[in-house]
């Protein structure tokens, strides 16, 4: 079956970074769009990156706009979610998502990781 395992999460001071992982097994990964979205408690979850099946084209959240890098490694099946010069507002989970590329339903989703940014 497919799955989508996030990696990465975890505490960070503010100013720090961390690189999230999503590993996806059971199906053709070049064959998906990969975006990242959060949820912050009490938040509804929103998009904050994602890079498309090619890796060629990527887009951000205005939030995190500089901050954050998305890529992916297609040989190795597993995107990235690079973020630097994290801020307290950056706390939430962290979700990955794959969409077939040129389609706008998402197929999977992973369990989320949590990153908690102190102050």
């Amino acid at each position: 079956q497919v799955q989508l395992v996030e990696s990465g999460g975890g505490l960070v001071q503010a100013g720090g970074s961390l690189r999230l992982s999503c590993a996806a097994s059971g199906l053709t990964f070049s064959n998906y769009d990969m975006d990242w979205f959060r949820q912050a408690p009490g938040k509804q979850r929103e998009f904050v990156a994602g890079v498309n099946w090619a890796g060629s084209s990527s887009s951000y959240a205005d939030s995190v706009k500089g901050r954050f890098t998305v890529s992916r490694d297609n040989a190795k099946g597993t995107a990235y979610l690079q973020m630097n010069s994290l801020r307290p507002e950056d706390t939430a989970v962290y979700y990955c998502a794959a969409r077939r590329a040129f389609r706008s339903a998402y197929d999977y989703w992973g369990q989320g990781t949590q990153v908690t940014v102190s102050s």
